[in-house]
């Protein structure tokens, strides 16, 4: 290490306080991260790209600052789907600033994973206050039976008004109206749920009634007047 004349000349003065960083919450200890490999966690962090036209949700399960376990949710684009694809290859076995300073292929996944980072060493994890954190495969039980994403596909027009193409419990098939013509219930498909029962040897007609379901009022006793489909009527 260099020194300038300047730095050579001056008189030493002894440091005081050395109390080191302040500790944070991982996986229900108290830890005094120092290096990389100090840190541990399950969390998620949401990126997007420069023009704003897609979104990503990572999601990642470290242990002694490596990325053991890695989900990668995309919205809105396209591309960023094959992008995941991609990321979710390169992601495991890196530690997180190898990956900070990875390309991850697309710049909604980039942010993600900033925003990751930042969240992680602060320790505002998920798991910061679990014992031992979250065992790898926590991501796989983020997506529930028929390991599919959350997602919420909602379109509407002044003129014609709302119409829900896709809520939580699966693919919207057809909305109840009551005499206002208001949606007061859905029928719903859990795609996740119908694909396993195919694969199964489930015929696809007998598939489709046991992944079928309904949410809200959807029964003429209940005063659904009407049925449309979302995406025709």
């Amino acid at each position: 290490m260099q020194y300038s004349h300047e730095v050579e000349q001056m008189v030493c003065v002894k440091k005081g306080p050395n109390h080191g960083p302040a500790p944070i919450p991982e996986e229900g200890k108290w830890v005094q991260a120092k290096e990389i490999k100090d840190i541990n966690g399950y969390t998620h962090g949401i990126g997007w790209c420069a023009p704003q036209q897609g979104a990503c949700k990572l999601s990642l399960n470290i242990k002694d600052g490596i990325i053991r376990e890695a989900l990668v949710e995309t919205i809105g684009c396209s591309g960023m789907t094959h992008s995941a694809a991609m990321a979710g290859e390169i992601l495991p076995g890196k530690t997180i600033l190898e990956a900070l300073n990875t390309d991850l292929v697309c710049d909604a996944i980039n942010t993600a994973m900033r925003e990751l980072f930042l969240q992680i060493v602060y320790g505002r994890s998920q798991s910061a206050f679990s014992d031992d954190g979250l065992v790898i495969g926590a991501g796989l039980e983020d997506l529930g039976k028929g390991l599919r994403s959350m997602t919420g596909t909602i379109y509407s027009t002044e003129t014609k008004g709302v119409r829900y193409l896709e809520l939580t419990e699966g693919y919207i098939t057809k909305l109840a109206l009551d005499s206002d013509n208001q949606v007061i219930g859905y029928e719903y498909v859990k795609m996740g749920v119908m694909m396993d029962k195919i694969k199964a040897g489930v015929s696809a007609d007998d598939a489709l009634k046991q992944a079928t379901g309904h949410y809200g009022r959807f029964t003429a006793e209940e005063g659904a007047v009407k049925f449309i489909d979302p995406r025709k009527e």
